[in-house]
């Protein structure tokens, strides 16, 4: 019998891939564990390896392929003894794994199109939505997952109004979310009061509206990658979810500068093929993401994360750093950075940022952590505020150090200065305890010798 291979999901949020390359042809014979192609994440590059034996019929999905969904046919293989022709045939006649009974949903579309309802209360005769499933018939029961059901009654929604994308035509979370975004749904309203008429959606412009307002002929369109639509989804998610909170702080960095170059001067010398080189060279952000973690040990009460049902308080500083690398940025994390000494976090940063812009930094390595860093001071920015990236409570936006005059007893001096900004999620870090974590980062920053130890 044919095996189908499908595009594997990578990480939790990873939707669609781009097939980037394959590393076997046609008539191949592979086994379990080898290496078959380079899949192309929203942040990385990623190696597939075959989880069964037997020879490949046919790549159904050829290299370079932009945009395949996960769980889509990719390719099929013959079994041992199978002829490959007949398998590639019967592999094509095969129905793919992410495909619904006929008896349910004809084809399946994407979430937010599964999520479309008509903007009237249910009737007895519903539309068939946009995927071709249809909504629950008045009186008949809906499938509805556990979380869906919550959501939409804390949302006031009539669950049954809701299209379901799930097997079965059942409703899932998404399919919640995506209809009250869409501000069509029909609310739950006591049997005694009559149904409001609907409240239309501000819609956003379209694609075509945008492109009107300007010259034909004076711009060029440059398709969204992977990696682009990720942050744009991720960012509207985390603006529009959580409820962002700023605080500000000045810190003193002129002893940190000087125990800075006090250490990378002691720093012993390591033989390589390049020849003689520094066992470290320490920068001011290695300091910035030791001292954060610092910070969120003394203020343990700030090293959460906020779910709806608990709050995550966790035992580890995990910090993340934004690495700018073509076309977005991706955070990977320095584990345990409250436990380990400067030299460390400095090499194990560097690797990271190094293979980040080779996108090599596996799943593991960019996603979770307990808070992250975003310094924008070696591009000269005085100060900002960044964009807290879920599941994070924190994150800590740095600016550039620079002369500034300070009063100290009455006189006026010369200090460099740097601006720090904390956006907080106010449901976990609220402003006293947001001002506590950021008095901590501050004196750490500037009795710099308390990392040493």
């Amino acid at each position: 019998m044919p095996i189908n291979i499908t595009m594997p999901a990578l990480s939790p949020t990873m939707e669609e891939g781009n097939l980037a390359k394959w590393l076997v042809k046609e008539g191949d014979k592979v086994s379990p564990g080898d290496v078959i192609a380079e899949i192309e994440t929203d942040k990385a590059t990623m190696e597939v390896e075959a989880v069964d034996e037997g020879t490949v019929a046919k790549l159904v999905v050829p290299a370079g392929t932009e945009g395949v969904k996960v769980n889509a046919v990719i390719a099929i293989l013959a079994a041992e003894g199978e002829d490959a022709s007949a398998a590639a045939k019967g592999g094509d006649a095969a129905p793919a794994k992410t495909e619904a009974p006929k008896a349910e949903a004809k084809a399946e579309a994407p979430k937010a199109e599964a999520a479309k309802v008509e903007p009237s209360v249910a009737s007895a005769a519903p539309k068939p939505a946009a995927n071709g499933a249809v909504a629950a018939t008045a009186g008949e029961r809906t499938f509805a997952s556990p979380l869906a059901r919550r959501i939409a009654k804390d949302a006031g929604v009539d669950v049954a109004a809701v299209t379901g994308s799930g097997p079965h035509g059942r409703v899932v979370k998404a399919d919640v979310e995506a209809a009250i975004a869409g501000g069509g749904v029909a609310k739950a309203a006591p049997a005694s009061a009559p149904a409001a008429a609907p409240v239309p959606a501000v819609k956003p412009m379209s694609d075509e509206a945008v492109l009107k307002l300007f010259e034909q002929g004076s711009y060029e369109l440059v398709p969204h990658d992977n990696m682009r639509k990720t942050i744009a989804r991720r960012l509207v998610e985390a603006k529009s979810s959580i409820p962002h909170f700023y605080l500000t702080l000045d810190c003193e960095l002129d002893a940190l500068l000087k125990l800075r170059s006090e250490l990378n001067a002691a720093a012993p010398m390591r033989k390589t093929e390049k020849g003689d080189v520094p066992a470290y060279k320490l920068s001011v952000n290695d300091m910035i993401i030791k001292a954060m973690a610092q910070a969120l040990v003394a203020v343990p009460d700030a090293n959460a994360s906020w779910t709806d049902t608990a709050m995550v308080k966790h035992k580890h500083a995990d910090v993340g750093v934004a690495v700018s690398i073509p076309g977005g940025l991706i955070t990977p994390i320095v584990r345990k950075a409250d436990q380990k000494t400067l030299s460390v976090i400095s090499n194990e940063m560097k690797d990271l940022a190094r293979r980040a812009r080779d996108r090599k930094l596996k799943p593991e390595e960019y996603q979770g952590g307990t808070t992250a860093v975003s310094n924008l001071g070696m591009f000269g920015i005085k100060d900002f505020a960044a964009v807290i990236n879920p599941p994070h409570a924190t994150i800590l936006a740095v600016g550039a150090g620079e002369e500034r005059a300070v009063v100290k007893g009455g006189e006026i001096r010369i200090a460099t200065v740097m601006s720090v900004t904390l956006s907080t999620d106010h449901r976990a870090v609220d402003g006293a305890l947001g001002a506590e974590l950021l008095g901590a980062f501050k004196r750490i920053i500037e009795n710099p010798m308390t990392m040493l130890v």
